[in-house]
């Protein structure tokens, strides 16, 4: 095996010194002989000078020697009237020079270190930097070893299926030879998917930590670059790095940034540079045996737009589900949470859990810390329910804005909006329970809010339930028409929303009498994907007229069942509107009462 060498500024401060020494030997050989300036007043005396050069500080010449030859001389001048004198006591003297050798030797020498040694310093750091011009190819992966690892499963909460999935994976890279003996193979690929903030990235951590392997962590979006060729050279050098610290795991976040379905570039057929990335990739992931023990792992959250080759078996054999918590998951990942805040032990996990349907791993992080960061704004020692109720309310409508002036026409007609979704929501079955209703602004534009908890996680919904969802939300523009006899513009976001559930009704779950039960939610995308055109739906225009008349006639029909309520409860609205204008907010027992006439 060639030796290497490496280079050093050591060299070249020997290699000058060396030069110096021999300059200095060859100029003393054929240097001049030096004399006295008082040998040269004598000699000049007696004759013996034969011709002279004289500068400002030496004279240069020719003499005769005892044997009458010519020799070369020099010596230095000195003072006329000093040498005079001195010549008259018979005083032997001398001119010196002062000798400059050593500062002009640094005069020269040293910008030269001086740029050796910056230049030495760049280049070094150029080499250490990714990507440097010296090493465009090599990828930017971030390698966690074993010691840096300390996220284990107990960290990681609310993905219990996903968990015992890839138990398997941590068996395996912890004794390899256990799965060849019935000769099985453990998979190539892992695909984590699910939405964004479940804990994809933890869950791929937490693997690597259990399993004590060093643990390779890089981007999608990293491999691509501006030059071609790059991204591939990047996808070969992570490969060959992993096979020489195997076992291991490759871990490609936000795969979706490099595994795009090929084809759909655009119109010029454009990203040459992903797909050569990508099939790459596809390579790499074809020549590896996975009884080496790298294991490659994934994450994203649009697995309907990743190429199919990615996808088939022997690539991401297996895909793991990291789906939403349910209460009980998200109670349990509340609790891994909470241990790094000082809590109030009367603090019910449960009810908080309760309260946050649809929030995923990340939002309940959030939650926790905004809770703690309230209960150090009030002056508190430990962070209790009402933080967490505060921070709850402001993730969901937004921070409150208690200084927006509000005239009172306006308080007025916010607070039977809300009260009007109250009433509503409370007098319809299979509608959410109301915990508080609230005028103070919040957020950008909302300046008031009813809050709805639902008692279970909901995975269907019948027909009945989102017709009463539907005209929940528009007893707020209901009770504005009963008591002022007009409508504001309070009511943009609850005909949107109940727009929406009625559209979702007729196209998507058949809820249609007149279209029956038809699928007609058809979201065909055309080859040019990345310009986000989209074809028309695939029915007739008649259809589309009837699916407009069904949307219209649910909403008008809910609008009405809205009405005939509040009509009713007209003094339950009336009275309420005074309390929530007098209190601002109305919690859930007094919403009770107020509604049961108590």
């Amino acid at each position: 095996m060639e030796k290497e060498h490496k280079f050093s500024i050591w060299y070249v401060l020997i290699g000058i010194w060396i030069v110096l020494i021999v300059q200095s030997y060859i100029a003393s050989m054929f240097a001049l002989k030096t004399i006295p300036y008082s040998q040269f007043m004598n000699l000049l005396k007696q004759g013996k000078i034969i011709e002279i050069a004289v500068t400002e500080n030496q004279i240069q010449g020719k003499m005769r020697g005892p044997e009458g030859q010519t020799e070369d001389f020099k010596t230095v001048r000195v003072d006329p009237e000093l040498s005079t004198m001195l010549d008259q006591y018979k005083v032997t003297f001398k001119g010196q020079i002062e000798s400059t050798f050593l500062r002009d030797l640094i005069s020269w020498v040293f910008p030269i270190v001086l740029f050796i040694g910056i230049w030495y310093f760049l280049m070094k750091r150029m080499a250490g930097q990714q990507p440097g011009f010296m090493s465009l190819g090599k990828n930017k992966a971030k390698i966690y070893v074993e010691d840096e690892l300390k996220i284990r499963f107990t960290d990681v909460a609310g993905v219990d299926e996903a968990e015992q999935e890839l138990t398997e994976v941590i068996d395996f890279l912890k004794n390899p030879s256990k799965f060849g003996e019935l000769g099985g193979k453990i998979p190539k690929g892992i695909l984590l998917v699910g939405p964004p903030g479940t804990g994809k990235t933890l869950l791929a951590k937490a693997v690597a930590g259990e399993s004590g392997v060093p643990f390779f962590s890089m981007s999608g979006s990293e491999f691509v670059e501006m030059f071609v060729g790059l991204g591939a050279a990047r996808v070969r050098d992570l490969f060959e790095q992993a096979k020489k610290r195997a076992p291991c795991i490759i871990f490609i976040d936000e795969l979706d940034a490099l595994g795009k379905a090929r084809g759909l570039g655009g119109v010029t057929g454009g990203h040459d540079e992903r797909e050569q990335t990508l099939n790459q990739l596809l390579v790499e992931m074809d020549g590896f045996d996975s009884k080496i023990g790298v294991i490659l792992m994934a994450a994203t959250n649009r697995p309907e737009i990743l190429d199919p080759a990615l996808l088939r078996p022997g690539r991401f054999d297996r895909h793991v589900l990291v789906d939403r918590p349910d209460k009980v998951g998200r109670e349990a990942i509340l609790k891994v949470h909470l241990r790094t805040v000082k809590v109030d032990p009367g603090i019910d996990v449960s009810q908080i859990a309760g309260m946050t349907p649809g929030m995923v791993g990340a939002d309940l992080a959030n939650l926790v810390n905004e809770a703690a960061l309230l209960a150090v704004r009030r002056g508190k020692r430990e962070v209790d329910m009402s933080d967490f109720e505060e921070a709850v309310e402001r993730i969901i409508a937004g921070l409150e804005k208690k200084n927006r002036l509000i005239n009172k026409r306006e308080r007025e007609i916010v607070a039977h909006h809300e009260m009007g979704h109250a009433i509503v929501a409370m007098s319809l079955p299979g509608t959410d329970p109301v915990q508080k209703i609230s005028i103070i602004p919040r957020g950008i534009a909302a300046l008031g809010y009813t809050m709805q908890v639902p008692t279970d996680d909901r995975f269907l919904m019948s027909r009945t339930e989102l017709l009463n969802k539907i005209a929940s939300l528009l007893g707020g523009r209901a009770a504005e028409e009963i008591i002022f006899g007009d409508i504001s513009t309070g009511a943009h976001n609850d005909l949107s929303r109940a727009t929406d559930i009625a559209k979702s009704m007729i196209k998507e779950y058949g809820m249609s009498d007149k279209l029956g039960q038809v699928y007609l939610a058809h979201d065909k995308r055309s080859p040019f994907l990345d310009m986000g055109m989209q074809s028309p739906g695939d029915y007739s225009e008649a259809t589309s007229e009837t699916i407009d008349e069904e949307i219209r006639r649910i909403i008008s029909s809910q609008y009405k069942v809205a009405l005939d309520i509040l009509k009713e409860k007209k003094d339950v609205l009336t009275k309420g509107a005074a309390v929530l204008l007098e209190k601002e907010k109305i919690e859930q027992e007094e919403i009770k009462a107020l509604i049961q006439g108590v």
